[in-house]
């Protein structure tokens, strides 16, 4: 090919590889990264603004880019932290746990660790009281315990590692409640196994119950249940001696005029 025609062709060839990324850019509506060459400091005032404005998918972009444009130093550490928040409130929350795992990680003695344990235990907690669950008039220990018990153990750090600090008074009222919510929830399997005649289950669930809850209202339910396990199991010495616990401790329940039908009634009640 004579140079001036190879000269020719290259130069249609790039007109036409620039048009065509001009209008796959324009068919995306994509432009030009107007962030591009801002300092940290700017990245991250814009996106403090997204975050405070609720717009949280533009928030976790900026955030994004300011970690992998400035990946070391405070900036990046504030990024991930930030992020972690981000995915919580845009309702993601496999990628907030992986984000602020990944900072407790990195960071194990940073300034705000005591705020990643407490986030962490809101991003699980979140899972139990979630806004589908509230809308159903789910009773919330009918759900999956395990995010209940890593909610709970993340407010336990809080609560044991930095007694005095800003977030300890709200893990410890969050506990309480995950308590309780844990409780219920294993008198509710106790009462799923019951129902379908498998004492042995039953028996053992409930006495977890006693065991690890003692000052939950499910204790209740939870010595009844093993007081009729036992009885059907023809374990008279155990049933006994569970009744005689169960009659001490609850002279006036209802339970045993009434059965273990459902109750109406919450027996959690929210913060103020």
């Amino acid at each position: 090919m004579p140079y001036l025609t190879w000269i020719a062709a290259t130069r249609r060839a790039l007109v036409l590889i620039t048009t065509t990324a001009l209008l796959a850019a324009c068919g995306t509506g994509e432009g030009p990264d107007i962030t591009a060459g801002w300092p940290p400091e700017k990245l991250y005032a814009d996106a403090r603004d997204e975050l405070n404005s609720g717009n949280w998918q533009q928030a976790i972009k900026q955030l994004e880019k300011l970690e992998s444009r400035y990946p070391f130093g405070k900036w990046a550490q504030q990024a991930q932290i930030d992020l972690a928040y981000a995915n919580y409130k845009e309702g993601d929350r496999a990628l907030a746990l992986a984000a602020v795992d990944r900072f407790m990680k990195l960071h194990p003695n940073h300034s705000q660790l005591d705020y990643a344990y407490y986030l962490k235990g809101l991003i699980n907690f979140n899972e139990q009281q979630g806004f589908m669950a509230s809308l159903g008039g789910q009773d919330l220990s009918e759900r999956d315990l395990r995010a209940a018990r890593d909610a709970f153990d993340a407010f336990r750090e809080v609560v044991t590692r930095w007694p005095d600090g800003r977030y300890a008074d709200d893990a410890r009222e969050r506990m309480r409640y995950l308590v309780n919510t844990m409780a219920q929830g294993e008198v509710k399997i106790a009462r799923y196994y019951f129902d379908r005649a498998a004492y042995v289950a039953a028996a053992n669930r409930a006495e977890s119950v006693v065991k690890l809850y003692q000052q939950t209202p499910a204790v209740e339910q939870a010595l009844y249940i093993l007081m009729i396990s036992y009885e059907k199991l023809g374990m008279t010495d155990l049933q006994q001696d569970a009744e005689r616990v169960f009659k001490t401790n609850f002279p006036d329940s209802p339970l045993p005029r009434d059965g273990i039908a459902k109750i109406d009634r919450k027996w959690y009640q929210f913060w103020k």
